[in-house]
C-alpha cells in the first residue's frame, strides 16, 4: 500500500477464523464463539461477519439473542427462518433479512433444501440503544447502479431499517469499472463476496476485506466482475 493510503485495516480471507463442524463450515472475519482473536474484534459497531455454509437439511436450532442488529444475506441456496415473534420465512439467494433482537428474541435457521447446501453471511451490528422493541423484516432489493442500500438507519430507497447510525450497501461492478467509495463520520468497511478489486496498488479477492478512516475516500477498480458489501459505520459504537 502507498504511504498516502486511507486504508487502516486489512483482513485477508485466508487469515479468518475457521470452524468446521461437518454440518457447518464457517469463516469468521472477527472474534466469534470459540474463535478468539484480540487483533480482530470488529470495526466500530460492526461486530460479526460469518461466512456460513450449511449442508442440506441441517441448521442452527432455536437459540436466543438480545441487543444486537442481526443481518443475514443469502449467497447461494435458501434459508428457513422461524422466530419467537411468529415469523416463518424462506430467504432465497440475493435476499436480505434484518432482525432487531432488542430486549430478546429466539429463532432458528435451517437449510431449506434437502439436497443442496446454503451459504449466507451472518452480520451483527451493535445497536444505538439497548432494550428496544424486537423487529423483523426481509426483502429482495434489486440492484440500482453500482451501489445499492440494503439496510440503513432511515430506510432510504427501499432499504431495511436498522437501529444504528450505519448503512450497508451492495456493491456490484463489471470488469473494468471503477468508483470512489466515501466514508462518513465513522470508518468505512468493504467485504468482498466474489470477484477481484485493485485498491491502492493491492489486490483483493473473494472473502478479503479492508477498512478506511472516517471522512475519507477509497478509489476501487474491478479487474473481474465484483460483488461486495460496503459498510458506512458510526464514529462511535
Amino acid at each position: 500500500m502507498s504511504q498516502s493510503s486511507n486504508i487502516t485495516y486489512v483482513r485477508r480471507a485466508g487469515e479468518r477464523g475457521h470452524v468446521n463442524l461437518g454440518w457447518l463450515s464457517s469463516h469468521h472475519s472477527f472474534s466469534f464463539g470459540h474463535y478468539y482473536d484480540p487483533g480482530h474484534m470488529g470495526i466500530s459497531a460492526l461486530r460479526v461477519i460469518n461466512d456460513d455454509t450449511v449442508v442440506a437439511g441441517a441448521g442452527f436450532g432455536t437459540h436466543g439473542h438480545s441487543d444486537m442488529e442481526i443481518i443475514s444475506y443469502v449467497l447461494d441456496g435458501a434459508l428457513k427462518h422461524q422466530d419467537s415473534m411468529g415469523h416463518e420465512q424462506i430467504l432465497s439467494a440475493g435476499e436480505v433479512q434484518h432482525m432487531s433482537a432488542g430486549r430478546g428474541i429466539t429463532h432458528s435457521e435451517y437449510n431449506a433444501s434437502g439436497t443442496e447446501p446454503v451459504r449466507f453471511l451472518q452480520i451483527w451490528i451493535q445497536p444505538r440503544a439497548q432494550g428496544i422493541e424486537p423487529g423483523y423484516e426481509q426483502a429482495c432489493i434489486p440492484q440500482h447502479g453500482a451501489l445499492t442500500p440494503l439496510v440503513t438507519a432511515d430506510g432510504r430507497d427501499g432499504s431495511l431499517v436498522m437501529q444504528q447510525d450505519a448503512s450497508l450497501y451492495r456493491l456490484v461492478l463489471a470488469a473494468g469499472e471503477s468508483m470512489v467509495l466515501t466514508s462518513a463520520d465513522g470508518p468505512g468497511y468493504l467485504h468482498l463476496i466474489s470477484g477481484e478489486l485493485l485498491v491502492d496498488g493491492g489486490r483483493f479477492t473473494d472473502g478479503d476485506a479492508l477498512a478506511i478512516a472516517p471522512d475519507s475516500q477509497l478509489p476501487v477498480s474491478a479487474s473481474r466482475p465484483l460483488e461486495a458489501l460496503w459498510f458506512e459505520l458510526p464514529a462511535r459504537p
